[in-house]
């Protein structure tokens, strides 16, 4: 009887809620210590490439037309020397010579000429203006064998040629006519006489 007692008393303690909360303690771990790890570079050897040998392209030759600016009847007529010089203040000079011998040379200045200028109603007026003058000469040899030489000159004066085969015109040598002479016989003024005393006779 007693036992059954002292279970029920346990029993019914076991039943009443306990108001005791026991405090947790976190544990606390030492902190793991390592050791830094020392590692050696590694040592890799330089490739060695050979060097590639490519063989040298064959391009080729290049085929150019015959240029369409040469005579084709003397196709072998070549320019053997050339000049050209252009100035700023309008003069200029050039030359050619071919294998053919022909050569040409031209040079032009500006020079102050004399301009008439009219105007609506005809009337002219006088101005000095800037003009080109112009001078060279040409040699050349015909097919026959004849050697040709022209120089010139043109300025306000006009375009003047000279050469030796240029025509000349003749100069005819004439004889101007002579007025004729007629042989008159002077009039004699009259002379004046006086007469009587009372007028003039008149011979």
């Amino acid at each position: 009887m007693k036992l059954f007692v002292i279970a029920a008393v346990l029993a019914v303690v076991a039943a009443v809620p306990s108001s005791y909360k026991p405090e947790y303690i976190a544990p606390s771990y030492p902190a793991t210590q390592y050791a830094t790890p020392s590692y050696s570079a590694p040592k890799y050897p330089t490739p060695s490439y050979p060097t590639p040998a490519y063989p040298a392209p064959a391009y080729p030759t290049p085929a150019y037309p015959t240029p369409s600016y040469k005579d084709n009847k003397y196709a072998d007529i070549t320019v053997t020397s050339q000049f050209d010089e252009r100035n700023i203040d309008g003069s200029s000079q050039w030359s050619y010579a071919q294998s053919d011998y022909t050569t040409r040379e031209e040079s032009q200045v500006q020079k102050k000429m004399q301009g008439v200028a009219y105007d609506s109603y005809g009337k002219a007026t006088y101005e000095d203006v800037m003009g080109n003058t112009n001078k060279g000469s040409s040699y050349w040899v015909s097919p026959g064998g004849e050697k040709f030489t022209l120089t010139w000159t043109a300025d306000d004066a006009g375009f003047q040629p000279k050469g030796d085969h240029l025509p000349v015109v003749p100069v005819h040598e004439y004889e101007l006519p002579v007025a004729p002479v007629h042989e008159y016989e002077l009039p004699v003024a009259p002379v004046h006489i006086p007469f009587n005393g009372k007028g003039y006779n008149i011979y």
